[in-house]
C-alpha cells in the first residue's frame, strides 16, 4: 500500500548536508513506490506557539496568520509518515522545524476538528559533530519522546556527524544509509 510520506526540512541552507539526506531519503521512498512532500520549516513563516489555547477557533488548528494552518497543516492531515530532517543546532533541532513542530499541540487536543492519521516517523540530521561525542543525544532524546507521545512508530534515523560544511556529507556513506532507509518505509 502506497504511503503519503512528509519530510519536514529545518534547514536554512537549501542545498545543505540535511537537504542532500532529505533528497537520497526521497529517493528511496519512491524507489518503493511511495510519494514524498517536502515542506521547508525555513522558508515559511511558522510562528512559535503563544499558549493562547485557541486551537481551532476558527475552523483552523492556529488562530495566527502564519504557513502553518494554511499551507502546513493540509500536508500533515494527508500524511501517513512525518520525516523530520533537521541540521543540529545546540543539541537539538532548528528552531524554525521546531515551531512547526510545537504547533502539532493543536491536533492532540479534544476539540481538534480534524487529526492527524501520521503512524510513523524518522529523523534525519547532519551536524558537525559526532553521534560518539554525544552531540546528537539531546535530539535523539527529543525525537524519541516526540514519538512515544503521539504513539509513531520510530521507522529510523540517518544522523550525519563531521559534516559541516555543504557538501561534506556526500563522501560520508550516510547518502546511501537515507536512501536505503527511505526503501524500507
Amino acid at each position: 500500500m502506497s504511503k503519503k510520506i512528509l519530510v519536514l526540512t529545518g534547514s536554512p541552507r537549501q542545498l545543505g548536508n540535511s537537504a542532500l539526506l532529505a533528497d537520497a531519503f526521497i529517493q528511496g521512498v519512491k524507489a518503493a513506490g511511495h510519494s514524498a512532500q517536502v515542506f521547508e520549516t525555513a522558508f515559511h513563516p511558522v510562528l512559535p506557539c503563544k499558549a493562547c489555547d485557541k486551537c481551532w477557533t476558527d475552523d483552523k488548528p492556529c488562530i495566527f496568520e502564519d504557513d502553518f494552518s494554511d499551507k502546513l497543516a493540509p500536508l500533515l492531515e494527508e500524511a501517513d509518515v512525518l520525516v523530520f530532517c533537521t541540521p543540529l543546532y545546540w543539541f537539538n533541532m532548528s528552531a524554525q522545524l521546531k515551531a512547526a513542530v510545537d504547533k502539532l499541540y493543536s491536533y492532540m487536543k479534544p476539540n481538534a476538528k480534524r487529526k492527524l492519521k501520521i503512524k510513523e516517523c524518522v529523523l534525519l540530521c547532519a551536524a558537525e559533530g559526532t553521534e560518539q561525542d554525544g552531540d546528537f543525544d539531546g535530539l535523539k532524546a527529543t525525537y524519541k519522546s516526540i514519538a512515544g507521545y503521539l504513539k509513531w512508530t520510530d521507522r529510523g534515523m540517518v544522523l550525519a556527524g563531521k559534516t559541516w560544511d555543504p557538501g561534506e556529507i556526500i563522501n560520508t556513506g550516510k547518502l546511501k544509509e537515507a536512501l536505503e532507509l527511505g526503501k524500507t518505509i
